[in-house]
């Protein structure tokens, strides 16, 4: 397969090329064009799936860098407002001409004529969305669109006050990993008191949310928003019901390797009770890893990692790098998190994250490299549908390629003994995600089955929940308060409902493709840049055998990959 990094933006054949979208009134001429042409005849069909994709490109491209200028600046209300303008009155003018367009493309004489097997997951997502349209929840998705942004606005103003410095949450993470425990109980309790402080304030929030989203489900015809947005996510290769086995397999395979970690951990530090406080701290003597200086180290080491780890991905940074596609350092004003976001039109994604200079800042630009070669490898597919991957593809992409440019972090870390660590840290780490992954999706799933819920309800079922997957040898008393509300930490909760299940789904994906890596990494490689280039054209199973792994988070399968790192961590650390 032919690489290369030389992203060029799609040349416009329908739309004018110093076209920009302003308001509704000049988008809507192009629809209505789209409305009334004859596509009779397979060579019609052809150039008008064209043009809808590259209006749709167009569309999606104003509208990813209007969340990318405000999540960059929450405290700007003009760039709010232009967010704000596009889901309020723009995008709802959208839907009901996008449900038009879907049933005349299944109405064309000519679809039979199509590849079946190239627009197979495409006319099975088509036909999925025209099933759950309904006019009346057009304005609720905008409502939504708008709220659930407000959560960016109130953690991105969070912030604490440390010997007379002010951090933002991110930064005062740090102060976690030093050696001093007074030091860190003094921050974990700065950081849960500030959370504390807008507790009312994310519970309403939340209230809105779920309301809002109860009635799209009803409106739609469903009994719940679980069973609505699981059609809606089009999660067509698994069931609930595999979604709460997998729950399962994590308490029971996974949790006591976590408590193995844990108690490691305990004596590692020579503590007696392991509190939330300690569970990033270093041994006394030793400095909590400082892979990077600023944000500029950062972007200059990652992109001689992946250069290492092959000259492809080097200069898809390097492309990003000369476009200004990058906003990487923590500060106050910006909304919380990290994330790639693809720019359709012109190819070359955005990575947005909250730097601080730690050992997992580096992992989460790893992940987000792998979503960013995604876009790169997808952007030359021919339909703009064609490049909507399932998450759980994506998932696969980004932590796979965590574990991928494991070996290339001796730039980051000069000491043999920092990079052992470092490998130590982010093998833990993915064993130790699984419990929380398991319980925001169990959570999820409580949430959206029981809407009547109130405050109170919702805190006593999180307890619950995170008792229930929380290990027996970390100790919380006297600390419920701050326990009670940490699932208001995870911005997907808010912003991207359900959207969690992914990340252990695509967790056990990665760990399958290192182990393959581990014994032939350039086979392995190949394979994955070839299931990434595929985009949605193969559906989800077929995209995983595509990448030389079988698509598979069964019990049996969580018990066999979490016992292989289990192994792999006791070989670094003996």
């Amino acid at each position: 397969m032919q690489l290369s990094a030389d992203i060029q933006k799609l040349k416009r054949n329908f739309l004018p090329n110093d076209f920009t979208i302003t308001n509704w009134e000049t988008l809507k001429p192009y629809f209505d064009l789209l409305v009334e042409t004859d596509i009779e005849t397979k060579s019609a069909l052809e150039t008008w799936l064209q043009k809808l994709s590259e209006l749709q490109d167009i569309i999606s491209e104003d509208a990813c860098w209007r969340q990318i200028k405000m999540t960059c600046d929450t405290e700007n209300k003009s760039l709010e407002e232009a967010f704000n303008y596009f889901c309020t009155e723009i995008e709802p003018n959208i839907k009901p001409y996008s449900d038009i367009l879907n049933k005349k493309l299944l109405a064309s004489p000519a679809l039979h004529e199509l590849d079946q097997s190239l627009y197979f997951t495409y006319l099975r997502s088509i036909k999925k969305d025209i099933a759950l349209f309904r006019e009346e929840n057009i304005a609720i998705h905008a409502e939504l669109n708008v709220l659930a942004q407000h959560y960016g606005v109130i953690t991105g103003k969070m912030s604490v006050e440390i010997d007379g410095n002010e951090y933002t949450l991110q930064q005062a993470a740090k102060f976690l990993m030093q050696s001093n425990r007074d030091l860190r109980e003094q921050v974990y309790h700065k950081i849960a008191s500030r959370r504390k402080q807008d507790e009312t304030e994310l519970d309403t929030l939340f209230d809105e949310l779920l309301h809002k989203r109860h009635q799209i489900a009803l409106n739609a015809g469903f009994e719940n928003y679980r069973d609505y947005k699981f059609q809606e996510l089009g999660r067509f290769d698994y069931s609930i019901q595999d979604c709460e086995n997998f729950h399962t397999a994590i308490k029971k395979h996974v949790l006591p390797i976590v408590e193995t970690l844990y108690e490691h951990k305990c004596k590692q530090l020579q503590l007696d009770i392991l509190k939330p406080w300690d569970l990033d701290a270093e041994p006394e003597g030793q400095k909590p890893l400082a892979p990077f200086n600023d944000a500029d180290e950062l972007l200059e080491k990652s992109i001689e990692a992946f250069n290492n780890l092959n000259p492809f991905l080097g200069d898809c940074f390097k492309k990003m790098k000369t476009l200004q596609h990058f906003d990487l350092a923590s500060r106050k004003g910006k909304a919380p998190g990290g994330y790639n976001c693809p720019l359709a039109e012109s190819g070359a994604p955005f990575i947005f994250m909250n730097a601080a200079g730690t050992a997992d800042d580096v992992v989460t630009m790893m992940h987000e490299g792998g979503h960013a070669v995604h876009s790169f490898l997808c952007h030359n597919l021919s339909l703009s549908a064609f490049k909507e991957y399932p998450m759980e593809m994506a998932e696969l992409a980004s932590m796979s390629m965590e574990l991928f440019s494991m070996d290339q972090w001796h730039v980051f870390y000069n000491d043999a003994n920092e990079l052992k660590r470092a490998k130590t840290e982010e093998l833990e780490r993915a064993l130790t995600i699984f419990p929380w992954i398991a319980m925001i999706d169990k959570f999820q799933h409580w949430l959206y089955t029981n809407p009547g819920h109130t405050v109170d309800e919702r805190k006593a079922m999180w307890l619950q929940i995170h008792q229930e997957f929380s290990p027996s040898n970390l100790n919380w008393d006297d600390l419920e308060s701050n326990r009670s509300i940490l699932w208001q930490k995870q911005l997907h909760l808010f912003e991207v409902p359900f959207y969690y299940i992914e990340y252990g789904i695509a967790q056990l994906g990665a760990l399958a493709m290192w182990k393959e890596y581990k014994l032939d990494s350039t086979k392995t490689l190949d394979n994955y840049l070839l299931a990434l280039s595929k985009g949605y054209t193969q559906d989800l199973k077929s995209l995983y055998k595509t990448a030389g792994i079988d698509f598979d988070f069964s019990e049996e399968k969580v018990k066999a990959l979490c016992d292989f790192v289990n192994i792999e961590i006791e070989q670094i650390l003996a």
